[in-house]
């Protein structure tokens, strides 16, 4: 697949002729040609998306919500195309890419709903004769950076809400699924969204540092939103904060499952199971750590095992739960793991085998703070099962990390339920439900190194645009000289 960039409305090469090369992590092969845009490309889409600015903020919000739907419609009707795309690009499964189209529509339907809601208030005034408002009003040039674990959620989730909000945006795509990214430009564009109110920017991974600082930098760009690691959040935090410019990060996870001596044990296994495995755990909400009392522990982890054993892996397009993992280096990152868990006394349930980019699902027992997997971000197919206590010593362990993002809690107790995840430190929690849950209209995102800021709903609405305030006054009113 070959594809260009999208700026002002128009498929073009980059300025030098350059492509970046994308090969299929399981096979091999060929995945994508895309265009490697330089740092001139990326300011021609900032200007083309600032001169499509002031009409497209003019829009009436009816038409914004029939060209929002009418793009969900043809998300859902290239579904097939995604489907390919996106498994060449990332190893992932058609079950998981498929998903990924359905909940993008839905972003859009949701972005489309919200059109109106994107109003304000009336304040009472201490100066007779006035009438105060607070009012929202779009930002500008929003730069959105999409990564590819979710891509078609992510990638959709990073233009939406800013474009229903009257804002232009640049996509700057994943260099792991350019082709992905581009198709949800496509879907916009062909829905009739105007010249340059969406452009979409492939790289090659060498450029990405200098392409995405140029397009913090860029004047016109006004807002950045940017969904992927910590390590890199931080340095788009920084740059963006140098520029005053405002950042909604979301970013890395190491989600605690907490599953208390009284919790329904069955029930418990098959969120984690879902939560740690669905997409070969790649997920910023994935169970990363299973925090077990002591009194049921063998039990649970028993079963989990169990499960986790039974889950079969190989290329995504055969029938297998467990694709590909998308990153070089990824595969060895989890033999690291799993050696290092190994030599300080952990105990592999089942797992522990690769084969190229395909690894097993691997259930590590007995898991204590001086292992790597206790407190790093595995983002694969390799989960641990840490064992506590009490209730204090879960809560603890589960808030015994950097990062905040999604977490869940599982006893038969729901007011003890709630009181233990009152206590956890996330942006999300779940109780009696797995980790990972994604729905359009709820406020996502998380605290400490996850990030901060929040897609979704309303929320949305407070991320991408300003509050102003606005007064019409008596013209006589009386002035003190």
């Amino acid at each position: 697949m070959k594809i260009d960039l999208l700026i002002a409305g128009q498929s073009v090469p980059a300025a030098g002729g350059q492509v970046t090369l994308r090969n299929d992590p399981v096979t091999g092969e060929l995945a994508s040609t895309a265009a490697a845009a330089s740092v001139a490309d990326a300011l021609a889409a900032v200007r083309a998306a600032r001169a499509a600015f002031p009409a497209w903020a003019a829009t009436a919000p009816a038409e914004r919500r029939r060209l929002l739907n009418r793009a969900a419609e043809i998300m859902e009707a290239r579904s097939a195309d995604f489907i390919a795309a996106a498994m060449a690009e990332t190893g992932a499964t058609a079950p998981w890419i498929s998903f990924n189209v359905r909940l993008g529509a839905d972003i859009l339907r949701e972005a489309a709903a919200l059109v109106t809601q994107i109003g304000g208030e009336v304040i009472p005034a201490n100066k007779p004769g006035t009438l105060a408002m607070a009012v929202a009003r779009p930002k500008g040039v929003c730069l959105g950076i999409a990564p590819w674990n979710a891509p078609v959620i992510l990638g959709t989730r990073a233009v939406a809400m800013p474009i229903a909000c009257g804002n232009t945006v640049i996509l700057k795509a994943s260099e792991f699924c350019p082709a992905t990214h581009r198709l949800i430009g496509d879907c916009l564009t062909e829905a009739g969204l105007p010249d340059g109110v969406i452009n979409v920017l492939s790289n090659a991974p060498e450029d990405a540092a200098t392409l995405v600082e140029a397009l913090i930098r860029a004047p016109e760009v006004r807002h950045v939103n940017f969904t992927g690691s910590t390590r890199v959040g931080r340095i788009i935090g920084r740059i963006a904060g140098e520029e005053l410019k405002p950042a909604l990060l979301e970013l890395g996870g190491k989600a605690p499952l907490v599953v208390l001596e009284d919790a329904d044990i069955e029930a418990a296994v098959n969120a984690a199971i879902f939560g740690c495995f669905m997409n070969q755990g790649q997920i910023c909400m994935s169970t990363e750590r299973v925090i077990v009392a002591e009194s049921i522990a063998d039990d649970f982890a028993q079963r989990f095992a169990a499960r986790a054993a039974a889950l079969p892996a190989g290329d995504p397009r055969g029938k297998v739960v467990l694709g590909g993992l998308c990153a070089p280096g990824a595969g060895e990152k989890m033999e690291a793991i799993i050696a290092d868990a190994r030599a300080k006394g952990a105990a592999v349930l089942c797992g522990g085998t690769r084969s190229g980019a395909v690894v097993a699902a691997t259930v590590v027992d007995h898991v204590t703070p001086d292992m790597r997997i206790y407190a790093e971000e595995s983002f694969g197919p390799v989960k641990p099962i840490i064992r506590v206590r009490d209730e204090d010593e879960a809560v603890r362990v589960a808030n015994d990390t950097e990062y905040g993002l999604s977490a869940a809690v599982f006893s038969r107790d729901i007011r003890r339920a709630m009181a233990v995840a009152n206590r956890i430190e996330s942006g999300i929690c779940h109780i009696n439900g797995p980790t990972v849950a994604d729905e359009p209209q709820m406020p996502f995102g998380g605290v400490k190194a996850s990030g901060h800021g929040r897609f979704g709903g309303r929320a949305g609405i407070a991320s991408f645009t300003d509050l102003r305030w606005l007064t019409v006054e008596d013209p006589h009113q009386h002035y003190p000289f």
